[in-house]
């Protein structure tokens, strides 16, 4: 394939990444408006959330047979029309029931795309042959911080109907301009002479599968995290910091920055240290800066802490689903993905039912713990982390 065709499939790829974090981080910032709408306790509204993760991870298997029959691209631009359309829909329940229903809906598309469009970033990066899969979450990171920013400027301005809706008519035309290139190119193949550990995934057997399943746990852990701060550190920072709404939603975007710093040097990072030791290392820094970020009782220290979270979740997620898609293709990054998005179907409620038993502050130090764990993992399966 040449590579201008490349090229462009990278940078209509990278669109798709960043429109969905972009997204996301807007329903994000509304979480306590919604909150309040329908009078939700943290419990109720822990179960409603977990809407987004049910619904994400029942399409996430099927998935990848789509991608198989399909192909990864058509299965991308579908999705994203289904997400740009579903993200309308939160401002209009008024009970934590239907809010958990219409979140379900909106987590099938989020689950659907992500499988979606992290397979057709495995092709490339297998053709690319180059460790670039952080670029791509750096996209999806990047998007997040200029949602959660752009939230944080006109939550006193408009209603929550009103920037949702906003968000459904921006996801719409992205979808038409990148989903056209997007649709018009066919997913890269290796060439022939590329090394014979680079060719074509296989559809799992034992071994590989429990490989998979190693590399799915660490992101099982990585998205309990990146799902507990999106869902609760704005609350966090209001409840318990005292900070304003639009402050609150600044907490996010700063993570969200340093998610982005962390994965745009992640190319760089993996070359230079490795699989193994960028697990490590950005496992043990998550571990720390959540605990800072938990329990400080600054406000600019918790901001501080969610900075040092970031850039150590930063690299976690991409390493395991790109492990996870070299080994096995779509059911690969289906597999893993799910496991992953299995960490935000426990973080919900998991968050919510700690945070009434003790407080908010304490049921955030579980994001630590599993930091800690991914470390533990990718030291454990150390070899098998590496190429």
């Amino acid at each position: 394939m040449p590579g201008g065709t490349l090229t462009r499939l990278r940078i209509a790829l990278t669109v798709f990444f960043a429109l969905d974090g972009f997204i996301f981080a807007g329903w994000v910032v509304r979480i306590p408006a919604i909150k309040e709408q329908t009078n939700a306790s943290a419990t109720a509204l822990g179960l409603a959330l977990l809407g987004v993760s049910a619904g994400a991870v029942v399409t996430m298997m099927l998935t990848g047979r789509l991608c198989r029959r399909y192909g990864s691209h058509p299965v991308t631009v579908v999705c994203a029309v289904l997400l740009s359309l579903s993200i309308a829909l939160p401002p209009l329940t008024h009970s934590p029931l239907t809010l958990g229903a219409v979140l379900f809906t909106f987590g099938m598309a989020y689950g659907g795309i992500n499988v979606a469009f992290n397979s057709a970033a495995v092709d490339l990066v297998r053709v690319l042959r180059r460790p670039v899969m952080p670029s791509f979450h750096a996209a999806f990171s990047l998007g997040g911080m200029v949602g959660a920013g752009l939230g944080g400027l006109v939550a006193g301005a408009l209603s929550p109907t009103q920037h949702l809706l906003g968000l459904t008519v921006t996801g719409l035309l992205v979808t038409v301009f990148a989903g056209r290139v997007l649709l018009h190119i066919q997913p890269p193949t290796p060439s022939k002479s590329a090394p014979q550990n680079e060719s074509a995934p296989r559809r799992p057997d034992t071994r590989t599968r429990g490989l998979v399943i190693t590399f799915g746990l660490i992101a099982l852990c990585t998205a309990y995290g990146e799902g507990a701060l999106a869902d609760w550190s704005a609350l966090h920072l209001e409840q318990d910091l005292d900070a304003s709404a639009g402050t609150a939603a600044v907490g996010y975007s700063c993570f969200a920055l340093a998610m982005t710093i962390g994965r745009l040097t992640g190319t760089r990072l993996l070359e230079r240290l490795g699989q193994t030791r960028t697990l490590i290392s950005g496992g043990t820094t998550a571990a720390i800066g959540m605990l800072l970020g938990a329990l400080s009782p600054s406000l600019w220290a918790a901001l501080l802490g969610f900075v040092i979270t970031g850039l150590g979740l930063a690299n976690l997620f991409p390493v395991a689903v790109e492990r996870a898609g070299a080994l096995a293709g779509p059911d690969g990054v289906a597999i893993a993905s799910t496991l992953g998005y299995g960490g935000m179907l426990l973080g919900p409620p998991a968050i919510g039912f700690m945070a009434d038993w003790f407080s908010l502050p304490a049921a955030l130090t579980s994001v630590a713990a599993l930091a800690a764990t991914a470390a533990v993992i990718g030291f454990v399966t150390r070899r098998a982390a590496e190429r």
